[in-house]
């Protein structure tokens, strides 16, 4: 059984009067353990194919399965509740709060989820990737790096099943972001999570097992298997 599975997935938006079509008939399979990359020129409609997989949106036609749950027929609190405890989304932006220590940033999951960690599972992930100095420390005292880094450690303090990145490397230099793509690739071959990663980056994409190409709304065969 898949971990995630779109099958027949369109989605169409309103631009002015012009009808798009971001997404047209996308089918995709995605196993625990997988790394795959989603690369295509900007507007293809990867960010939205991203949005879709994680219950952000709906599609207006097709199924998106997560671990065999449709989530088309979810409400939208079953959704979040889902995205909370199954998903784990790292953004090119960061999103931290300015106003949260990079402890207090990693922890929030756990605390709208109404889960006690007692900073033992967030002290765990500040040391695995890199942090455990800057627990106390705001988020404009950090580097860009060290932000992605603490967006990172959030994304997986809930144990997602599924880790989602839009563009995570896209704001870092070549170094930094080599840096947080072995932490990416250490998430996937250590517990086994599934990543689904939107890039520009070809460099990025091929850290992939599978890179899959977006144009026009489509979906085109997977490369072979990439080199780590």
């Amino acid at each position: 059984m898949s971990l995630l599975r779109l099958e027949g997935v369109r989605k169409g938006f309103q631009r002015g009067r012009e009808q798009v079509l971001a997404l047209d008939g996308v089918d995709l399979c995605l196993d625990a353990g997988d790394f795959t990359a989603l690369v295509g020129p900007s507007g293809s409609g990867k960010s939205t194919l991203l949005h879709l997989a994680g219950g952000l949106d709906r599609p207006d036609a097709g199924r998106i399965l997560l671990e065999d749950r449709d989530l088309s027929t979810l409400s939208a609190g079953e959704r979040a509740q889902l995205r909370r405890r199954q998903v784990g989304f790292v953004f090119q932006f960061f999103h931290l709060i300015p106003t949260l220590t990079v402890s207090e940033n990693v922890e929030l999951p756990l605390v709208l989820d109404g889960v006690r960690s007692g900073n033992g599972r967030v002290g765990q992930l500040l040391d695995r990737v890199g942090l455990s100095h800057r627990a106390d420390h705001l988020p404009g005292e950090l580097s860009g790096g060290e932000m992605q880094r603490a967006a990172i450690a959030r994304a997986l303090v809930a144990r997602p099943r599924l880790l989602l990145a839009d563009e995570p490397t896209g704001n870092l230099d070549s170094a930094t972001g080599a840096e947080i793509l072995d932490v990416l690739c250490d998430q996937v071959s250590d517990d086994g999570t599934a990543l689904l990663m939107v890039t520009h980056d070809i460099g990025a994409a091929k850290r992939a097992n599978h890179v899959l190409h977006l144009r026009d709304g489509r979906l085109a065969k997977a490369t072979a298997r990439a080199t780590r």
